[in-house]
């Protein structure tokens, strides 16, 4: 176990603390899940950090650090969608944006290709955190939370469009299709 794996394990040990917190009825409940949302996210860049300074990067932390991300961002969206404070089309959104992602990442793996994370995936990362943590907050008034939670979703789709053409023209360059065995025209 290294500092990078330590950040990650902490990140992941903080989201059900953060949901048991965004579902209890007590409005300074919500401002510890706010810090503790805040602090989790924060550690994301953290963890990456440590592992690349140290010489420290493991398969283990390259599986469980997106894992964390998006753990955190779910288990968000779904507590305040339990609430009223998200839509549930906002959250299926950005929830299936990132099962697609794992699911075309899984799939480059297999063909011993591996999609680095892109300026825009860490754009719309950076901009679910600062929508999911506003709403948690709710300080300013509703068009704010809403324009940020929008912003949200459409760089989530565009960075999953993103990553869908790279990985095609990756994983698809250059190769010829299989012929038709079956003898169908």
């Amino acid at each position: 176990l290294n500092p990078a794996l330590i950040v990650t394990a902490a990140r992941i040990a903080l989201i059900p603390v953060v949901m048991v917190l965004l579902l209890v009825d007590d409005e300074g409940g919500w401002y510890w899940a706010f810090a503790l949302y805040v602090l989790a996210a924060a550690t994301d860049s953290l963890d990456g950090w440590l592992a690349r300074s140290r010489g420290e990067v493991t398969v283990a932390g390259a599986f469980l650090d997106p894992l964390a991300d998006k753990l955190l961002v779910t288990g968000a969206l779904l507590c305040l969608i339990e609430v009223g404070d998200v839509s549930a089309w906002i959250a299926m959104i950005i929830i299936t944006r990132e099962f697609a992602v794992t699911g075309l990442r899984l799939v480059a793996i297999s063909e011993n290709l591996v999609i680095p994370a892109s300026n825009f995936g860490k754009a719309k990362t950076l901009s679910q955190n600062i929508a999911i943590a506003w709403t948690i907050l709710n300080v300013g008034p509703y068009w704010t939370e809403m324009a940020l939670l929008y912003i949200a979703v459409v760089l989530t789709v565009l960075s999953g469009v993103y990553y869908f053409i790279m990985a095609r023209r990756r994983l698809f360059e250059g190769r010829v299709p299989a012929p038709d065995v079956t003898g169908d025209p």
